[in-house]
C-alpha cells in the first residue's frame, strides 16, 4: 500500500507549525502538571466535590465563581483561558477545548456531553494553521446534551440550544433553538 501523497491534493499537514498563531500562555511544564491533575481529579469516574474542583482550578488561574457544580469526567484543556460564573451546573463528560478563553456565565447549564471548542485549522490554508476564538455564554443559558458550541459564537442570556444541536454562529438570548446548525424554534419565557 503506497501511503506517500497525492499530487492531486494542496493539504500539507508537514507543514504545519504549531508555535505559530497560538499562545499556551503558561510554560510547558506548568501544563503537563495541569494535565496529571486534571487526569486524576477531573477526567475521574470518582465524584470529588465540587468545591475542591473549583479551587484546584483557581489555583491554575481560571476564574470560577461561587457554587459551581461539576460532575466528573469533565475535560477542561487550559484552565487559565476559563471563565466560570456563579452557580453554573456542568455535567458528566462535558468538553471544553479552550485554546482561545471560554466565558462562562452565571446559572448555566452545561450538560452531559456537550462540547465547547474555541480551537480550530484554518481549512483554507494548506498548512491548516490555527484559527482560534473565544466563547462567551451570557447568563442563564442551557447548552442540552450532545450538543456542540465553536470557535467565535456567543450565546445571548437565557437561550437554550437543545441536545445534539450545533451552534457556529452567534445566538441571541431567551431564545430555545434545536439543529445543525441551530435555528430558534420558539421564545423560551412568554413574557
Amino acid at each position: 500500500m503506497d501511503f506517500k501523497p497525492r499530487e492531486s491534493s494542496r493539504v500539507r499537514n508537514d507543514l504545519f507549525d504549531n508555535r505559530k498563531g497560538f499562545d499556551l500562555g503558561q510554560s510547558r511544564p506548568v501544563f503537563v502538571i495541569w494535565y496529571l491533575l486534571k487526569s486524576l481529579i477531573f477526567l475521574s469516574s470518582f465524584p470529588w466535590p465540587s468545591r475542591f474542583k473549583s479551587w484546584l482550578l483557581r489555583s491554575f488561574g481560571a476564574e470560577v465563581g461561587q457554587g459551581v457544580y461539576w460532575k466528573p469526567r469533565v475535560n477542561i484543556h487550559i484552565p487559565w483561558k476559563l471563565k466560570v460564573g456563579d452557580y453554573t451546573w456542568v455535567g458528566e463528560e462535558v468538553c471544553i477545548i479552550n485554546f482561545a478563553p471560554i466565558s462562562i456565565g452565571a446559572n448555566c447549564c452545561l450538560s452531559q456531553r456537550s462540547f465547547l471548542c474555541s480551537g480550530n485549522h484554518d481549512y483554507r490554508s494548506p498548512d491548516m494553521q490555527y484559527r482560534h476564538a473565544p466563547i462567551v455564554l451570557e447568563d442563564g443559558v442551557w447548552v442540552g446534551a450532545g450538543s456542540f458550541i465553536g470557535p467565535g459564537v456567543t450565546v445571548g442570556a437565557d437561550a437554550v440550544i437543545t441536545a445534539m444541536s450545533l451552534a457556529n454562529r452567534s445566538l441571541e438570548g431567551a431564545w430555545v433553538y434545536a439543529g445543525q446548525p441551530c435555528a430558534p424554534v420558539r421564545r423560551r419565557w412568554e413574557n
